[in-house]
């Protein structure tokens, strides 16, 4: 599945979309800043997550880091694990602008 930008996941949130968002960073960077209705789960804890996610296999996942390179990192575990539609959030924070 293609990656998304800021522009997109910005647009889609404020026309109210309900969206699965991960953020993979670790827990002080997300008190820093933070997607509204994002669901924190460092990088290194997402294989422990599993099993909470399953209902989330089908459907579109978008996660996110910093920058990218932990999402991506990210994406290719769960696309590993049988997810069908995940997608990174392109630049990560620094692109949203948090």
């Amino acid at each position: 599945m293609a990656d998304i930008t800021a522009t997109e996941l910005r647009q889609r949130l404020q026309a109210g979309e309900k969206l699965h968002i991960i953020d993979v960073r670790e827990p002080w960077e997300v008190e820093e800043s933070r997607i509204a209705g994002s669901q924190s789960i460092p990088l290194g804890n997402l294989p422990a997550a599993l099993d909470d996610l399953e209902d989330l296999k089908n459907q579109e996942v978008i996660v996110h880091c910093r920058s990218g390179a932990r999402s991506a990192s990210a994406k290719a575990f769960l696309t590993q694990q049988g997810f069908t539609n995940v997608r990174n959030l392109e630049g990560g924070m620094l692109a949203y602008g948090g």
